[in-house]
């Protein structure tokens, strides 16, 4: 009986739901992004939750039909507390998140430059005034003790001589678009980002190579 059960415990945890939150203040690109990548996945839940009421994720969300709440900042740590997810998403929260709530969840953040580089707010602003060439976007981990832990994954913009401030954001969002779903897929599958993932992901998505491309192995 013992050994059938544990079969049988091994089994659910394999099925069981992975639940992402993402959290933002007003960013319903990324919460599309992340919501059109894993739309095929029913072991996925994702939860979007803003600290500003009616914002354009939670109005976004609601058309995707994806759960969603209106989440005020000091409310954080309680809700986290209550709730588990596997991964909290950062993306353009504008609110500082306390220790205790970081210390609820494992949370991730997507930052619009490439750390250690233009750390803080108006890191796009800072970056294309700077006279930089190459900018981009750093995902890392964040803990109660740093903010900008550890990096996850980097990838690179460039700044041409007659590139404008919005082209600029605009291939942010695009870059961060892509590359945040595949490693929040990477970290709920316990496994350590590669930019193959990233190949692998466009393939699949196109419909074209069932998994037997060059790019797939």
């Amino acid at each position: 009986v013992g050994f059938f059960y544990i079969i049988r415990m091994k089994k659910e945890e394999i099925t069981m739901t992975k639940k992402i939150a993402i959290l933002t203040s007003n960013n319903s690109k990324i919460l599309e992004a992340i919501t059109d990548y894993f739309k095929d996945n029913k072991d996925v839940e994702i939860t979007c939750l803003s600290d500003i009421v009616d914002s354009e994720p939670l109005k976004k969300a609601q058309e995707l039909g994806i759960k969603n709440r209106y989440l005020p900042n000091e409310e954080n740590t309680q809700y986290f507390g209550a709730n588990n997810f596997d991964i909290v998403a950062i993306a353009d929260y504008e609110q500082e998140i306390s220790a205790s709530t970081i210390e609820c969840s494992k949370f991730i953040n997507l930052h619009p430059s490439l750390l250690p580089a233009f750390e803080g707010k108006d890191s796009l602003q800072r970056a294309y005034t700077s006279g930089v060439k190459v900018s981009g976007i750093t995902i890392h981990h964040v803990t109660d003790e740093n903010f900008y832990d550890k990096i996850i994954a980097q990838y690179p913009v460039l700044i041409g001589l007659t590139t404008h401030f919005g082209e600029f954001c605009a291939e942010i969002d695009t870059v961060s678009a892509k590359v945040y779903p595949v490693v929040i897929d990477t970290l709920l599958n316990d496994k350590v980002f590669d930019f193959q993932d990233l190949f692998k992901s466009s393939c699949h998505k196109s419909g074209g190579c069932s998994g037997n491309c060059d790019n797939c192995h």
